[in-house]
């Protein structure tokens, strides 16, 4: 046992019958999923189980591990790349709410709709995760990519995860210590089939309705500041909505360009070895002149732009001719133009990866999770 973490055994709610059969709130079979997702991809699932509360989110996460049933967890669905096929097992949608704000301490539930959430704090007058206005899904996933955007990172304000342990059987409080966060990545991502995440505990700054200082060099010219400045949370939550809209990556419905995961790949991290390398293949490629986006990324490891490489190899705004494109506002984004398939979408992924490995000899890598089907 971690030392940081708290644990709690967790007894089966009432809504269990003596047979341990489970009368869930809703239930559905050879459900639609494509609708549970921004994609609006893949195929059913056996059954479908909406959960409201902690406890029937448990209840259902232990009637399939005792059954040996396959698990799949939904909660907004915007980091979810489902197969055609879809899910042979049951699928459990997080649909719990809980938002309490306590002074700066502030507890979500997992299925808490996480840009409202913003909202609601920036109303408050509190800092720390204005810059992450806008970006779909829900509360519950954000530990679990360590989701961040614009200069923030949810890992600085997390103060404990609260999450069922399925190894266990019990309900365990995890510190931000523990979380093991790293650049788009957790403990609870590195373990996927272990966690399921059900409370999130923030610690947000009260800097009289002023922003936490602007990390990001594009959010503070947008505003007319330096980087470092603090300015009015509305107003850097409003500049971010208006950045990100402006790339399709606020969801709209009628607006093809954000039918997408949002960034599909992830920045790759080089070792020096390899950055040298892909510099010289840039310098090759492009000529002598041309310096690729870089940034720290620990002792001896640099981060550089996944969608430089992908504009670089090729890949521009509005690329593909078939029901998958690249998104017209944005060349991370892959997006459904309204008939595309799942494996419409992964052509594209794949064309995309061997262009960008050709061009530079960088591998990028998928951010949203791969459901019965993989790059």
């Amino acid at each position: 046992m971690t030392a940081g973490v708290r644990r709690r055994s967790v007894a089966p709610p009432e809504r269990w019958a003596t047979d341990r059969t489970l009368v869930p709130v809703q239930e559905l079979h050879d459900a639609p999923l494509a609708p549970l997702t921004t994609f609006r991809l893949g195929g059913p699932a056996t059954r479908l189980v909406t959960a409201t509360t902690d406890d029937e989110v448990v209840a259902v996460v232990r009637e399939a591990d005792a059954a040996g049933t396959p698990l799949l967890i939904i909660g907004g669905g915007s980091n979810l790349v489902i197969g055609d096929k879809g899910f042979d097992g049951t699928a459990l949608r997080i649909a719990t709410r809980g938002f309490e704000l306590s002074g700066t301490k502030l507890e979500l539930a997992a299925g808490e709709v996480w840009t409202d959430a913003v909202a609601r704090t920036v109303e408050a007058g509190l800092a720390g995760i204005e810059c992450l206005a806008g970006i779909p899904g829900s509360a519950g996933a954000t530990p679990i990519q360590n989701v961040g955007a614009y200069g923030q990172e949810v890992s600085s304000t997390i103060t404990e995860v609260v999450a069922y342990d399925r190894r266990t059987g019990e309900t365990v409080t995890v510190p931000n210590a523990e979380c093991a966060f790293s650049y788009r990545h957790s403990r609870f991502k590195q373990h996927p089939e272990r966690y399921v995440v059900l409370r999130v505990r923030f610690e947000l700054e009260d800097a009289d309705g002023l922003s936490a200082p602007l990390k990001y060099a594009e959010t503070a010219r947008a505003l007319g500041v330096e980087a470092g400045d603090r300015v009015p949370a509305a107003a850097a939550r409003e500049t971010v909505l208006k950045l990100r809209a402006g790339k399709g990556m606020v969801l709209d419905p009628e607006d093809h360009d954000t039918w997408s995961a949002g960034s599909f790949f992830t920045n790759p991290i080089l070792e020096q070895a390899a950055y040298e390398s892909f510099l010289a293949r840039v310098h090759d490629r492009l000529g002598p002149d041309i310096a690729p986006p870089a940034f720290p990324a620990g002792e001896g490891r640099t981060k550089t732009s996944a969608a430089w490489l992908i504009d670089k190899a090729g890949f521009t705004k509005g690329y593909g001719t078939g029901p998958a494109r690249i998104s017209t506002k944005h060349t991370l984004a892959l997006t459904n133009r309204g008939e595309a398939t799942t494996e419409d979408l992964l052509a594209l992924a794949r064309e995309v990866v061997a262009g960008v490995r050709e061009a530079f000899g960088v591998t990028l890598v998928n951010e949203p999770v791969t459901v019965g089907v993989s790059l």
